[in-house]
């Protein structure tokens, strides 16, 4: 007898025997025990999560002799010929091979005959979204009112390429992806009853490789027991799937964790002399960091019996959180950036030594004060600001053959920022030479620092606290909100004041108006910064109340209505050309509004 693979030997015959996607089989089940049966279903998702086998067990159970269950006998001449794949009232059609509307035509014109052995005459129409329009139009009036003795059971893996129409007439079931667990559990049983050896890991490897299909890990287990001589072993499905040992990640990560730079360079030339693909390497290294960092919020979910619970506790321990999201945030990256590299090596060498060059911002505080900037320094051992001394013995010890040397401009105390130089546009209007001077700035006021505005100080009197001016113990308010949003520190706020109107105000209390069109910005958290800002600015409490109305006089329609002025004149500038007016007239040319930008 011929070998039968393990994906055909193993399909479940029944709904008890199906691994997974329980919604499906609960819906399926209530509606079988109680009769509700419908006449078209569309079964969605991905390969090999069980569309055609769930639409097998249906039609089984519609067809059983025993009578319409979700418990069909398996025995009967119905059941036994279903599962053998020729029962004659079961048309399994695949839509990918006959997609013309002739094919479509033909099984719907013998659709009106009734049922020769079964109780229902079953069409399993799988890839349906391969089906062309006109076929699907032609499936519209026979879905809408089918026979009594007709039923349609639809699979797809692209559910948005069906037309809509279709999809209101079926009743739909998306089928998710099988877990690793369901996998991994699904596997040994099957191992156990063939009566072949293996480890557990072996079968997590397959079980991810699968990427949640219960198909492409029974092809995997196939092939994995063909390579292991019957017998499936951790070792070889990673040579099998070219899967990087774990081994090698968990030796870098504490090497990372004890700032050990000879360490991870020689732990990189191990894995470039095994040929171990560093793309393969950094998606593994970002999906255990990840791992790592769900287990340090849920520690219980590490298995007891999991091989590396040992080293994962130890890490989590290791590891701040914000380490691990910098690493994984590292690692995404440079998997990004690896094509661009000169090579893999490379770019893998330099993902691991931006590693080890950088910690997040609150580890560096903690560790203390210093005049240089530190990127996770051991010790009080001296250093030069910005390296770290793992990367520093690394390179001394030439243990990165891609490493040469490190360029002189690193060794400098505080690098040397280039000072702007403003650009001053040049006009065809004679200016007087007092006005160049006073235009062009000189480079010593580009080299200092712009000193923020000191607001005017007055001293607190009977006179400026009754005054309609509103005044605080040292700055003045002569109602100018626009120019008031300006000076304040507001971030976020900037636009709720932008878009306010001030109402009134007084030594107490700002009460400003915002239309209803820009009510979402009355967020409290904006609110509570912009009342924190114009406090900070007066020095003492005010109370800021805003409601909602008319804002006709807003800063941001003031900017508005001074940007179209300027845009108005620029544009009336440009049409009243007399070099513009010759190319309209004579070569039919047309003025672009949206081209002309105003010199501001």
């Amino acid at each position: 007898m011929s070998y039968q693979v393990l994906a055909r030997k193993w399909r479940p015959k029944s709904f008890d025997t199906l691994v997974g996607q329980e919604h499906v089989v609960r819906a399926l089940t209530n509606a079988l025990e109680n009769q509700r049966l419908h006449h078209a279903y569309l079964f969605t998702g991905t390969r090999g999560v069980g569309k055609t086998t769930i639409a097998r067990i249906l039609a089984k159970s519609l067809n059983c002799q025993s009578g319409i269950s979700a418990h069909p006998c398996g025995t009967c001449p119905a059941c036994v010929e279903i599962d053998k794949g020729r029962f004659i009232d079961i048309i399994e059609v695949d839509a990918a091979s006959n997609t013309q509307i002739d094919n479509m035509r033909e099984l719907l014109d013998n659709a009106q005959y009734a049922p020769t052995a079964g109780r229902f005459k079953i069409y399993i129409i799988d890839e349906v979204h391969m089906l062309t329009r006109n076929s699907f139009n032609a499936m519209l009036k026979t879905l809408e009112e089918p026979p009594e003795h007709m039923k349609f059971i639809l699979a797809t893996t692209d559910p948005q390429k069906i037309p809509v129409t279709v999809l209101s007439r079926c009743l739909q079931f998306n089928l998710r992806q099988m877990s690793v667990a369901s996998i991994v559990g699904h596997l040994q049983s099957i191992l156990q009853q063939e009566n072949i050896p293996f480890e557990a890991p072996a079968l997590q490897l397959i079980a991810k490789a699968a990427s949640g299909s219960m198909r492409d890990a029974l092809s995997l287990l196939d092939q994995a027991i063909a390579y292991g001589q019957q017998r499936v072993q951790e070792t070889e499905v990673r040579a099998m799937l070219g899967v990087v040992d774990r081994h090698y990640l968990f030796d870098l990560l504490d090497a990372l964790v004890a700032q050990d730079g000879n360490a991870v360079l020689a732990q990189i030339q191990q894995m470039s002399e095994r040929s171990i693909s560093f793309d393969g390497a950094l998606a593994d290294l970002a999906s255990l960091l990840q791992r790592l960092s769900v287990l340090q919020l849920l520690p219980q979910q590490i298995e007891a019996d999991d091989p590396d619970r040992e080293r994962l506790l130890h890490l989590i321990g290791q590891l701040s959180a914000e380490q691990l999201q910098l690493y994984y945030q590292i690692a995404i990256l440079g998997r990004r950036d690896l094509p661009l590299a000169p090579d893999e090596f490379a770019g893998f060498n330099m993902t691991m030594l931006r590693m080890l060059a950088f910690k997040p911002v609150e580890e560096i505080s903690a560790a203390g004060p210093s005049n240089t900037p530190s990127f996770g320094s051991q010790g009080n051992s001296p250093r030069k600001p910005g390296i770290p001394n793992a990367v520093r013995e690394a390179v001394k010890a030439n243990a990165a053959p891609t490493i040469s040397e490190m360029p002189a401009a690193v060794k400098q105390a505080a690098p040397v920022q280039d000072v702007p130089v403003q650009e001053v546009p040049v006009q065809a209007i004679p200016v007087q030479a007092a006005q160049v001077a006073e235009t062009v700035p000189s480079p010593i006021a580009a080299i200092e620092p712009e000193l923020p505005e000191t607001p005017a100080i007055e001293p607190a009197s009977e006179a400026t606290s009754a005054s309609p001016s509103m005044s605080s113990s040292s700055i003045q308010f002569d109602g100018n909100w626009r120019g008031l949003v300006d000076k304040l520190k507001l971030g976020l706020a900037r636009t709720l004041a932008q878009n306010s109107e001030l109402i009134r105000y007084d030594a107490q209390e700002i009460e400003l108006r915002i239309s209803e069109d820009c009510k979402p910005l009355l967020e409290l958290n904006y609110q509570t910064k912009l009342e924190q800002a114009i406090n900070e600015y007066f020095g003492h409490k005010i109370r800021l109340s805003i409601t909602l109305g008319g804002a006709e006089n807003t800063p941001a329609k003031q900017i508005s209505e001074e940007r179209e002025a300027v845009q108005a004149q620029a544009e009336s500038a440009i049409r009243q050309d007399s070099f513009v007016q010759a190319l309209v007239n004579e070569f039919d040319a047309q003025v672009i509004p949206s081209s002309i930008k105003p010199i501001q």
